[in-house]
């Protein structure tokens, strides 16, 4: 991983953390790394790899020239955080924000009118390199810049573009908070077993192992979902009598289509 500058990550718990080890496994040098993360234990692991970490800003070389500013906080601490890397902004740095809820018309408020920023919305998968991002940029932000926020995200899964911002609301309720529809699921697949007789912990095991591997199998195969259901699905068999209830007209279609709708409907309201 070649970049124009440093790697400047602000935020390095759950979500930093797993980006800054993707960085580092797919070859970016630990010395292009700087960490500003006010929980010292967070530093612990990083730095034992040569990773600059920081308690905040100030502690920092201001000398420093980043390539790349990468917010990984909490959205409600972005208005407070956000000030202090203002400097930065210019031709040179793109600011990378994952946090959720955040427009690039607020990010620039914050930032300045000079500011490069993209826009990002990762899920959970992410912390296993299983995850997939949707980015959007501003204007001023370059073909190389572009390439080079895909590229960092790129250590956490697939990644994909949008060129107009308000795709990243559905983005948000379809793959943000997806993978809790996922476990959700296999949580409410594991209750069905235990009121069918089955003991709680084969169950759980059934289901877990299922909705994973049925997960990887779609991931594999070039077919749509809809043709691998039909694969498992024998006429007159037990899954289409399954299949009968959760396809009926209040099944699970509807079911899913009136629970992205509300989430989407949530991230609007968060977005403004």
């Amino acid at each position: 991983m070649a970049l124009d500058g440093p790697v400047l990550l602000i935020g390095c718990g759950k979500m930093g953390g797993a980006l800054l080890t993707g960085w580092l496994e797919r070859g970016l040098s630990a010395g292009a790394a700087v960490v500003v993360e006010p929980f010292a234990a967070a530093h612990e692991a990083h730095a034992a790899k040569g990773v600059a970490c920081h308690g905040e800003l100030g502690e920092v070389d201001p000398a420093l020239a980043p390539a790349v500013v990468v917010f990984a906080v909490k959205p409600q601490q972005m208005a407070e955080t956000l000030p202090a890397y203002r400097r930065f902004a210019g031709p040179g740095t793109v600011f990378l924000s994952i946090a959720a809820g955040r427009t690039l018309g607020f990010l620039e408020r914050h930032l300045g009118d000079e500011a490069a920023i993209v826009r990002v919305m990762p899920n959970t998968p992410a912390a296993i390199g299983r995850g997939i991002s949707v980015l959007c940029a501003n204007a001023r932000v370059g073909p190389t810049q572009r390439e080079t926020c895909g590229e960092l995200m790129q250590a956490a899964g697939e990644v994909a573009w949008v060129e107009d911002e308000a795709l990243m609301d559905p983005v948000t309720a379809v793959s943000g908070s997806g993978p809790a529809y996922v476990f959700l699921l296999a949580e409410t697949l594991a209750e069905a077993g235990v009121a069918a007789g089955l003991p709680a912990d084969l169950a759980m095991r059934l289901a877990r192992e299922t909705v994973s591997g049925a997960g990887e199998l779609l991931r594999r195969s070039e077919e749509p979902a809809a043709t691998l259901r039909r694969n498992v699905t024998s006429p007159g068999g037990t899954t289409e009598a399954a299949l009968e209830v959760l396809m009926a007209e209040d099944g699970l279609e509807a079911l899913m289509t009136r629970a992205v709708a509300a989430a989407k409907r949530r991230s609007e309201d968060l977005d403004a």
